[in-house]
């Protein structure tokens, strides 16, 4: 697996390209000279929580034969400052699935990406407390600090 990373602006706008040439945009912060048009790379670390996770729950609740006709995630993070560097203290993955899907099925899979399957997940939980909150048509499951 590679990535490259190349400056495409005179200050901190950057563009990566993964080996398939997918691309994806990141910005420093404004107040060291960003100018908002990427991700923050401790943004993508979310972003990558979060997409590893949700790639697990949509295949589980698949193979399950659960009927998902919308998806959506928020992932939030608390930072917390560790000498000159910034670490997440807390994770929160609130998980919104819509159709005709068993809740208890749909914690399970939050669950089983968290304990199982995703690398992110696993890379982050050693300075992250990570919380899961899966609801079902609107309804809030459970809440669950893994």
């Amino acid at each position: 697996m590679k990535v490259n990373i190349k400056r495409i602006d005179s200050d901190f706008l950057l563009e990566a390209v993964n080996d398939t040439n997918n691309t994806l945009l990141m910005d420093g912060t404004e107040s060291i000279g960003g100018h908002h048009k990427g991700f923050r790379p401790f943004q993508m670390l979310l972003a990558a929580v979060g997409g590893c996770s949700a790639i697990d729950v949509i295949s589980i609740l698949k193979k399950q034969r659960q009927e998902i006709t919308s998806f959506e995630m928020e992932v939030d993070g608390d930072k917390q400052s560790v000498d000159s560097y910034s670490v997440y203290k807390r994770i929160e993955m609130h998980f919104k699935l819509e159709g005709k899907i068993d809740p208890e099925k749909a914690l399970r899979a939050a669950k089983l990406s968290h304990d199982k399957y995703c690398s992110v997940s696993k890379a982050l939980e050693h300075d992250s407390e990570i919380v899961l909150k899966v609801s079902v048509n609107g309804v809030l499951v459970e809440e669950e600090k893994v």
